[in-house]
């Protein structure tokens, strides 16, 4: 069996199936970060992700995805642009219809908004799920189908519902405590590679054990 890592930088990493894209090699946008393997999957078109699952994302604030996430057809991401003023007695955004309401796009600017939208190592999102601005999502988590993250979600948590809640942790916080210091995403692909058995099923103990030194 060939000890060869995969290759991050490879858009369409299985051969003949072109719904899985890579993020890393295919997204431009600088407001945008995105780790290693962390891949989409769509049957329909993955390569218009930053279009079409990245919402209302006018900036500045960033959407920072770790390493090895694995994002199901249908995620969207949606960012503070979507934000509306509501302190008054509409929320209609009139000035963007045009004409003299422009005069008024003052109005519409400079919302305030809840930050990055931040994305942790090895997360899990299932079918449709949705996160909204400023969420930060801990590395190990996993997002069931149909969710609506509204609340940041902890380490190795999982999270269902509209809004999600938090229905377990995968570990105790002992073993979280040192799956985060383990940080095998952090390995070199040659070492990760040799142990990927290890990392895929194997106890925390095993994994502490094949960490390199």
């Amino acid at each position: 069996m060939s000890a060869v890592p995969a290759d991050p930088t490879v858009l369409h990493p299985m051969p003949g199936q072109s719904r899985v894209v890579l993020l890393r090699p295919l997204v431009t946008s600088p407001l945008i970060e995105v780790g290693d393997f962390s891949y989409y999957d769509d049957p329909g078109d993955p390569t218009a992700f930053e279009t079409s699952n990245v919402l209302y994302h006018y900036g500045p604030e960033k959407l920072i995805i770790g390493k090895f996430c694995a994002l199901g057809e249908g995620v969207r991401f949606i960012m503070n642009g979507a934000n509306h003023r509501m302190d008054g007695p509409s929320t209609f955004p009139f000035p963007i219809m045009g004409g003299s309401w422009t005069e008024h796009f003052d109005l519409i600017t400079g919302l305030p908004g809840r930050g990055d939208t931040v994305i942790g190592h090895d997360v899990w999102f299932g079918y449709r799920t949705t996160v909204m601005p400023g969420v930060r999502i801990g590395n190990g988590a996993i997002i069931a189908s149909g969710s609506v993250v509204v609340d940041d979600v902890p380490d190795y948590g999982i999270v269902g519902g509209n809004p999600a809640k938090l229905l377990r942790r995968r570990y105790s916080d002992e073993d979280v405590e040192r799956l985060l210091a383990i940080a095998w995403w952090d390995w070199p692909l040659e070492h990760l590679t040799a142990h990927l058995r290890t990392i895929m099923s194997g106890s925390v103990d095993e994994l502490a054990a094949a960490a390199p030194e």
